[in-house]
């Protein structure tokens, strides 16, 4: 995929970011590429990137959804279907796997059936961790995609996975 310096992009559990620059330099000993790298300044942190242009599909790396996207994640959250893994280290490794995809509807599984085994049981450090960083994914990039403030959406976002976990509680 290609991007010009401006676009928002998402960076898989780092959040958006804004292509800053496009810069050819040459890559490190034992990386593929034609040495053309996208330079991101992520939001949330100010920190800075570098994505190799020949690996943005391999990184996940992707432009910021689209506003029918959003409605999407929302149904995704609002969704009653709840998949737990009993086992603890499948679980992680299963959720761990939907982060670093980068795709929003992995991210809000992830967040929907975590929150909704936190209901039933304390989860562990590493699941609380990744419970709250799909919340903020979420969250920022629904608040920068609607152009609200973050705490709006928290509520909207709070108030669909409640639906979701209380519907899938009934059955």
């Amino acid at each position: 995929m290609q991007f010009k310096i401006g676009d928002k992009v998402v960076y898989p559990n780092h959040g958006v970011g804004i292509i800053e620059r496009i810069e050819e330099i040459a890559p490190p000993t034992g990386m593929t590429g034609d040495g053309t790298f996208y330079r991101l300044r992520i939001l949330s942190n100010d920190s800075m990137v570098l994505v190799p242009a020949a690996n943005t599909t391999q990184v996940g790396l992707r432009k910021v959804l689209s506003r029918k996207d959003v409605d999407k994640v929302f149904r995704v959250l609002r969704s009653t279907k709840i998949e737990i893994t009993s086992d603890w280290k499948g679980r992680f490794q299963e959720n761990s796997e939907k982060m670093r995809t980068g795709d929003i509807y992995e991210v809000a599984r992830v967040l929907k059936n975590l929150t909704y085994l936190s209901k039933s049981k304390n989860l562990s450090y590493r699941e609380r961790k990744m419970l709250d960083k799909s919340r903020y994914l979420i969250i920022s990039e629904i608040a920068e995609v609607a152009n609200l403030p973050e705490d709006q959406i928290e509520a909207k976002v709070d108030k669909a996975v409640s639906v979701s976990i209380k519907d899938s509680s009934d059955h």
